[in-house]
């Protein structure tokens, strides 16, 4: 008896090395701290891209950076050097910026460049992002803020069309964007037209939580919803070709009063809500969609639709040679207009109702162009 206990013992209390080759791996698995240094220690096969930030030390800029450096701009594959610019009275400020960068230690940041020289900037650079902008003061008119800002844009035009890569990406996110864009456009001869954009994902972004939040859905859930024309409260945030689970938007809110009276506001006057709220204008927002923007247009939107403001043409009955935002998808690198889309009288009319500020606001900057 004593020896048939034994052996039945010996047989279920066999050394960790005997187990199943399940629970060895089990055991096996390194610590988190290992995994981290295993990726530290990866190679890239993929050579470091260049990405320059203007306004760099500014709200804005300071919500950006860090998580382009990460990765989640241009993936955790493809490492970055970042060109950091600001004007020189704030120069030194990116200093401290640039040890925070450090200090997070990440895989994909293969180094820093601070300057307030824009060739210095910009040298290339295959990715832009223009968040430095002249903010509108009391008593400002609107036409004075473009003109001064026509001329922080002229000069970032010509200085991108000298240093960046003729192939860079160029995103402008400081205010008034359509018409900075157009005017840094106009003023980069070595850059084409069409690498010039002004952001509107943010306003995208809010309109799918507005969306989302009435349908009872998940932001995921909406499809084929875009922004038409200026960042500006004239935008038209258009549900009239959205899907929400592949079922009309239309249908499922069913609240043309709604649609109308609270969505159309909302999404356009948003940029001023957050201000009465937060006594400061959208910064982590607005680093965001200025993130999914490259992303997307990088990366691609697997066929999806998003907001980009892009060179216009006679498309929709639109005005040539003006920065309007438009619903387009991304692949390969380009992006691409949805056309063929039908347009109703209330839709033609809020979409001539943006591109007529537009056309304004390019003629007061027309000696710029």
């Amino acid at each position: 008896v004593r020896d048939c206990v034994m052996s039945f013992v010996s047989r279920f209390a066999s050394p960790l090395s005997a187990l199943s080759p399940v629970m060895s791996r089990r055991v096996a698995f390194p610590l988190a701290s290992q995994h981290r240094s295993f990726t530290k220690m990866s190679s890239f096969t993929k050579p470091p891209v260049r990405v320059a930030v203007t306004g760099a030390a500014g709200a804005i800029g300071y919500a950006l950076i860090f998580r382009v450096a990460s990765g989640q701009m241009l993936g955790a594959d493809h490492p970055v050097i970042l060109h950091l610019i600001e004007v020189p009275q704030v120069e030194a400020n990116l200093k401290g910026v640039k040890m925070e960068l450090d200090d997070c230690a990440f895989p994909t940041l293969k180094g820093v460049v601070c300057t307030s020289d824009l060739e210095v900037g910009f040298g290339d650079c295959e990715y832009a992002m223009l968040v430095g902008a002249k903010p509108r003061g009391p008593g400002m008119e609107r036409s004075d803020l473009l003109k001064d800002n026509g001329k922080i844009f002229t000069g970032q035009g010509k200085a991108l069309s000298a240093a960046a890569k003729p192939s860079c990406k160029v995103l402008v996110v400081g205010n008034p964007a359509n018409t900075n864009a157009l005017i840094a456009a106009h003023n980069s001869k070595n850059i084409p037209f069409e690498n010039f954009t002004a952001m509107t994902r943010l306003d995208h972004n809010r309109a799918l939580t507005q969306i989302a939040q009435k349908a009872k859905c998940d932001v995921e859930d909406i499809d084929k919803f875009c922004v038409w024309g200026n960042h500006s409260p004239t935008m038209y945030p258009d549900l009239s070709h959205a899907t929400i689970k592949g079922t009309p938007a239309k249908q499922v809110i069913n609240d043309e009063s709604w649609i109308k009276n609270e969505f159309y506001p909302t999404v356009q006057k948003r940029g001023a809500a957050v201000i009465d709220a937060r006594k400061a204008s959208s910064a982590a927002s607005a680093a965001n969609g200025a993130l999914e923007h490259i992303r997307d247009w990088a990366l691609g939107t697997g066929g999806k639709w998003t907001s980009m403001g892009v060179v216009s043409d006679d498309t929709y009955g639109l005005q040539k040679g003006l920065i309007y935002s438009y619903p387009v998808t991304c692949a390969n690198g380009v992006w691409t207009k949805v056309t063929g889309l039908p347009v109703d009288q209330h839709s033609h009319d809020m979409m001539q109702h943006t591109l007529n500020e537009l056309v304004q606001e390019r003629d007061m900057v027309k000696d710029m162009l």
